[in-house]
């Protein structure tokens, strides 16, 4: 596999050039997360919410009920086994080692109206030195198609030929994207470790998003959790957290993920989208094993049942990096 090598913040140009060259070709429309949809609320009823969720204390947090008990227990239960489990020591020289598989979904209109759905899979591989200010490695295979569900999708994208863009990223503190730690996207180091009020500063971050606030806390929650660099701590009070949101259930007993087998605990929403979120634990170790959305109906020429977004995700300390 040939990797174009990308330095950051240097060779920010290259990347933006190579990203719209890839966009051009691929003209993907990604429904993986149902993020950018609004959560649309009356006026009375948003500043209600704005109210609740202003302080720490008083907030969405809890009042209104939670997930089921079994659901609830399962959390908890990783939750105290989290609190046990040491994270990987990283010694200086060494690199924390993050290595995932991603499924992504993908979709492309033409001018006359043609709709085509399709799967993508993507292997990443990023190495964290023990000094997070030292240069970080992120090796990216680039998104390759893989699952069709008709032939005419199949030949369209055979015949646009949607290639992977593979790349090699170096960049101090993790700036991939210009900030420090931004490929994360989120400040670990601020969120509360109180489990209550952890989520209600999730609801706070993610008010106005999604299609509900229980559904998009879970979202947020799913989306820290398969960085694979969430530390124990946290880790713990975001299981917590999420057996805090009201219908939050357990899924699926024997969950596969990647060829690994955990519960699954989830969500439906009922909205548009029509998902479930879902995060997969192995409960004997209480560690997470990653994440999928599922449709719950039919979407184009994906049918019901289908994960349309997954991330399993592995950790391990290594000497050497790319």
């Amino acid at each position: 596999m040939n990797l174009s090598e990308v330095t950051y913040p240097k060779d920010t140009k290259y990347r933006v050039q190579n990203l719209l060259v890839q966009e051009a070709r691929r003209k993907p429309n990604l429904f993986r997360r149902p993020r950018r949809t609004r959560l649309w609320l009356t006026t009375a009823a948003a500043a209600a919410v704005v109210a609740l969720v202003a302080g720490d204390v008083v907030g969405l947090a809890g009042w209104r009920g939670g997930a089921t008990a079994q659901a609830a227990e399962v959390l908890n239960n990783a939750a105290e086994t989290a609190i046990m489990t040491a994270d990987p020591v990283v010694n200086p020289g060494q690199y924390l080692r993050v290595k995932s598989t991603n499924v992504w979904g993908s979709a492309s209109t033409e001018a006359d109206g043609s709709t085509y759905e399709w799967l993508d899979t993507e292997k990443l591989d990023l190495y964290i030195p023990a000094d997070p200010a030292d240069e970080w490695v992120w090796v990216r295979s680039g998104r390759v198609p893989t699952t069709f569900f008709d032939a005419r999708t199949k030949e369209y994208v055979e015949k646009n030929d949607f290639k992977p863009f593979p790349e090699l990223l170096r960049a101090p503190n993790g700036s991939f994207y210009g900030s420090p730690g931004g490929w994360v996207h989120t400040d670990m180091s601020a969120l509360p470790r109180d489990p209550y009020r952890l989520l209600n500063s999730i609801y706070k971050q993610t008010l106005g998003k999604g299609q509900s606030v229980d559904g998009e806390a879970l979202v947020f929650i799913a989306d820290l959790l398969r960085t694979g660099v969430v530390p124990a701590d946290l880790r713990a009070a975001l299981y917590k957290a999420a057996a805090m949101i009201p219908g939050v259930t357990i899924t699926e007993n024997q969950a596969n993920l990647d060829g690994r087998t955990g519960i699954a605990i989830g969500r439906t929403e009922e909205g548009p989208s029509k998902t479930r979120q879902e995060i997969i634990i192995d409960a004997a170790t209480g560690l997470l094993i990653g994440e999928r959305a599922i449709l719950t109906e039919p979407q184009g020429s994906i049918p019901a049942g289908t994960a349309i977004g997954w991330t399993a995700i592995e950790t391990s300390v290594t000497n050497t990096a790319p």
